[in-house]
């Protein structure tokens, strides 16, 4: 992946998240991620009070969304219109959580922007990620966010690495990919719409769009 591959506009519908205003002033979608916080205050306020409730201090939860007594919910939150919260699923702060969006059975969710339709339902943790419309996660896959040197994060590009200035960035996975059961997307991997990554897969650096990441980091084109 080359890094005019990597931007916002590329790799996401912007009309699919709450957060697509936001998005468009910024090139890469990391860069995103240190506002969330911000923008989920501002967007909150502004949120009709016919359609969300807020449950607590900078929590919005549409009305349609059923929230079992088992999820843990820290602001500043939002979630949006027929998503989906299941069993001891945990919300860490600084969520954005999109229409018809499922994040499912114990996962754990902070700083991070779930686009509508998007699916983590078993056993997740989207750390400082961003996940894209109607992507989905696999069981126990993960987004890794902090590498284990503690150092600031660099996105690995085939036209040169680039420096974050961040020491915690997670995954950023496009429109439409699937992330196969068990997976780890290791600090600053971005994948491309409507790739698949195989189940058990240790994922670093860069998936193109439309390819499918085989065990032992192959990379090949979808037929």
């Amino acid at each position: 992946m080359r890094r005019e591959d990597a931007k916002i506009e590329i790799l996401f519908d912007l009309e699919k998240t709450m957060a697509g205003e936001y998005l468009k002033k910024f090139t890469y979608p990391w860069e995103a991620l240190k506002g969330l916080g911000d923008l989920i205050l501002q967007l909150g306020q502004s949120l009709p009070q016919e359609e969300y409730q807020r449950v607590g201090e900078n929590i919005w939860i549409h009305k349609s969304v059923v929230i079992p007594p088992t999820v843990c919910l820290t602001g500043p939150m939002i979630v949006g219109e027929g998503s989906e919260l299941r069993h001891c699923a945990y919300f860490r702060g600084n969520v954005l959580v999109g229409k018809n969006a499922v994040v499912g059975n114990s996962c754990e969710v902070k700083n991070s922007i779930i686009f509508d339709g998007a699916q983590t339902p078993h056993y997740n943790y989207i750390g400082d990620s961003i996940i894209g419309y109607k992507s989905h996660l696999g069981a126990s896959s993960l987004t890794s966010n902090v590498k284990s040197d503690k150092a600031l994060v660099k996105i690995h590009f085939e036209d040169g690495d680039v420096e974050t200035g961040m020491k915690k960035v997670g995954a950023i996975v496009g429109d439409g990919t699937e992330v196969g059961c068990g997976s780890i997307l290791n600090p600053g991997t971005i994948i491309g719409k409507n790739a698949n990554i195989y189940p058990l897969s240790s994922v670093r650096g860069c998936v193109d769009a439309n390819c499918i990441y085989k065990c032992q980091g192959e990379i090949v084109n979808k037929r």
